[in-house]
């Protein structure tokens, strides 16, 4: 049975006093709770080091939201995968749609930076997903297609099994608009049809595939009710303790 998933992106959200804190919360809720997900928290990056200590022998899971495409070297202000990988996170985000287009990411860097995470021991949740103009014109899927073609399927089958995919329909970020729990399905089943098509039955059935769009306490259980949906990658909804745990449960 493929592993459901419940991650939170804080995105450039807290401060580290407030970040530890959030996490030492969130870590003594799962203590007494135990989740039928694997949650992870994926901060930004000065909270890693910190956050790991308080998730040692945790149930919940460290994650990072970006790493560079380069191991080392003269890239001031980059942070390597190694780097991250030494802070105890074992997940980081690539991909991810405001990376995409606030800083030009395109899927031939972004196939470089996941080769890195994998090389270094990281798991990979590699983001896909259509901004409005490309659903309203009927392109999703050859959008879906193009992304995780030329951003993860020159990975071995044995690289690939070390992927989550997330799902975000762009127009649904931050927007307050949701795919609806059928459109949700309808891409989550396209995309488990493309791995298997590249990998094979057995590699697109354990396939993680994350839904990231607006998700929150009054829609995540319909939506992960979907066949194809294992879980979520959470944005607003994660820097709050009551919504993001409701969620979690949701599965």
């Amino acid at each position: 049975m493929r592993k459901k998933i419940v991650a939170g992106n804080w995105k450039m959200n807290m401060e580290l006093a407030d970040g530890l804190a959030f996490a030492e919360a969130i870590d003594g809720y799962f203590k007494f709770r135990p989740s039928k997900a694997e949650v992870i928290l994926c901060t930004p990056f000065i909270h890693l080091a910190a956050v790991s200590e308080i998730l040692l022998n945790s149930k919940v899971c460290l994650g990072a939201q970006n790493c560079a495409s380069e191991p080392s070297g003269a890239y001031t202000g980059e942070i390597s995968a190694s780097m991250i990988k030494s802070t105890g996170a074992q997940y980081v985000i690539i991909g991810h749609s405001e990376r995409r287009s606030y800083y030009h990411e395109d899927d031939n860097l972004l196939n470089k930076k996941t080769l890195l995470a994998i090389t270094t021991g990281l798991k990979v949740i590699y983001c896909c997903g259509e901004v409005q103009k490309e659903r309203e014109s009927g392109k999703h899927f050859e959008v879906v297609n193009r992304q995780l073609g030329d951003g993860l399927f020159a990975l071995s089958p044995d690289d690939f099994r070390k992927i989550v995919i997330a799902y975000e329909p762009v127009w649904a970020i931050g927007t307050g608009l949701t795919a609806t729990p059928d459109q949700a399905q309808e891409m989550h089943k396209y995309i488990r049809e493309l791995v298997s098509g590249k990998y094979g039955k057995e590699i697109a059935g354990d396939l993680t595939i994350l839904y990231g769009g607006s998700c929150k306490p009054s829609n995540a259980a319909e939506i992960f009710s979907k066949p194809d949906v294992d879980g979520g990658l959470i944005g607003g909804a994660s820097l709050k303790k009551d919504d993001f745990t409701a969620i979690v449960e949701a599965i």
